[in-house]
């Protein structure tokens, strides 16, 4: 039957009450993931109990534990990864020494998204048609984006990095999350049951599709959060921000979930405040990336600081003009856990410090990601949401960037090599009409915004 089903409807309704709701939280977290990690042949739980152990460790121990694995992750990129094979030889780097004293790193050049472009298959271990692996393409925020490839163990890494960070949360498996996610205007109501929707079951999951946020679509929102009422709701903060503004500007503040996860993007202080007064919620901060996954959580809560998850990788401060940028620093990863595409000093692209505490590592001073709102045919529409209609329904895009200075606005796009201008307008003007001009360029046409000529989605100025 299709999920629009009346049972279905029936089904989900009765859910929404105890205690119902805790039966389906129950079975869905102790019996159904079970089930669920068994068939995707995924090992996910005994990476929470590791992480748990780790994280219980006074932090002498734990530094020792991530300077091995800095070791281990520097000596297997050397040995297997071609790019790393050379640099290594060519600079006379030595391994051994970055785990005595990670300062000896510097003898290494930092990797950048331009680096592992130029790069590609170099970059890896192993030809990707001999290992399960998983692609996942950068947001391009921080920079033009490029693909990063994951082997399982560090997909099932990552996944439990989550769980435990969330755990730490308050969000047992009986809990119900809310994720927002897009929607696409041609989208199909599918088959029920599908994969998806046992895997939602699974993890105790629901998604929330959004495509505006103007009033129409944040009333939508809004009643769809006071109708399932999770415990975490997860989604980037610009999209909770414009929802909390409203609900204080019609309702005067309410509440409808407990704890607000917020991912993505920047979470500036002014918007926190906002979204912790007018929805009534905690509000947890993480730090995460496509290249990485999640290497920052507030652990212990805003007030116990912005932890670095230092059992997934290893900070460094990266100094940048400190004329124009304050004294600031770029933050610098080297992951630990995938074999199939390390990256070693990694540079993000994020303003940011890594202090080192007696308790951990933390990040102070962030300033990241930033996603803008553009207007199309009258309706504001977050660009998040128009980077995923690119991705996943126009499709052949390697960047894209939109000139809100012309009228209408300019949209630049860089093709792939494989697909054509014809094929993508079509796809273009059947989604959003005339509302972007649209012209096809290559990376060097892409406008450089801010004293740090940094890419960004949207041109204003």
């Amino acid at each position: 039957m299709r999920a629009d089903h009346p049972i279905v409807r029936y089904g989900e309704s009765l859910f929404l009450y105890q205690p119902f709701r805790l039966l389906k939280g129950v079975m869905g977290a102790y019996v159904a993931y079970p089930i669920a990690e068994s068939r995707e042949k995924r090992s996910v739980r005994p990476k929470v109990a590791e992480l748990r152990h780790h994280y219980a460790l006074p932090m002498p121990e734990r530094r020792q534990i991530a300077l091995e694995r800095l070791t281990t992750i520097l000596q297997f990129a050397g040995e297997h990864v071609p790019y790393y094979r050379d640099l290594f030889r060519a600079k006379q780097f030595d391994p051994a020494k970055a785990g005595r004293d990670p300062r000896y790193l510097e003898e290494l050049p930092y990797l950048t998204k331009d680096v592992i472009r130029e790069q590609g298959a170099r970059l890896l271990s192993r030809p990707l048609e001999e290992i399960r692996h998983h692609a996942c393409k950068t947001g391009g925020s921080t920079g033009l984006s490029c693909t990063i490839y994951y082997d399982q163990e560090a997909a099932d890494y990552s996944s439990a990095v989550t769980f435990y960070a969330r755990r730490r949360a308050g969000k047992r498996g009986y809990r119900s999350e809310l994720h927002f996610a897009c929607r696409f205007p041609d989208q199909v109501i599918p088959e029920w049951p599908s994969r998806e929707d046992f895997k939602c079951f699974a993890m105790n999951r629901s998604n929330i599709f959004f495509d505006r946020i103007d009033d129409e679509g944040l009333e939508e929102i809004w009643r769809t959060l006071k109708r399932r009422k999770p415990f975490l709701a997860h989604g980037h903060p610009s999209t909770m921000y414009a929802l909390a503004c409203y609900i204080e500007r019609k309702y005067g503040g309410a509440k409808a979930f407990e704890v607000f996860e917020s991912s993505g993007e920047l979470l500036e202080d002014s918007a926190r405040e906002v979204i912790e007064r007018a929805l009534r919620c905690r509000v947890i901060n993480r730090y995460g990336l496509a290249e990485l996954g999640v290497m920052a959580y507030e652990l212990d809560g805003h007030e116990g600081g912005f932890q670095i998850l230092e059992s997934e990788g290893w900070p460094e401060n990266r100094p940048v003009d400190t004329v124009s940028d304050g004294g600031a620093s770029e933050l610098v990863f080297t992951g630990f856990r995938n074999r199939l595409m390390p990256l070693i000093r990694y540079a993000t692209g994020d303003l940011a410090h890594v202090e080192d505490r007696a308790d951990g590592l933390f990040l102070t001073d962030v300033v990241g990601r930033i996603h803008d709102v553009v207007p199309i045919n009258g309706v504001a529409h977050a660009t998040h949401h128009i980077q995923d209609m690119l991705d996943h329904r126009v499709g052949g895009i390697q960047e894209f960037q939109i000139d809100l200075r012309t009228q209408p606005p300019t949209l630049r796009i860089v093709l792939e090599p494989w697909a054509n201008e014809q094929d993508t307008t079509a796809k273009l003007r059947s989604y959003w009409q005339d509302a972007f001009s649209i012209a096809y360029v290559g990376h060097d046409d892409l406008v450089r915004v801010g004293r740090r000529a940094k890419f960004r989605h949207v041109v204003t100025a």
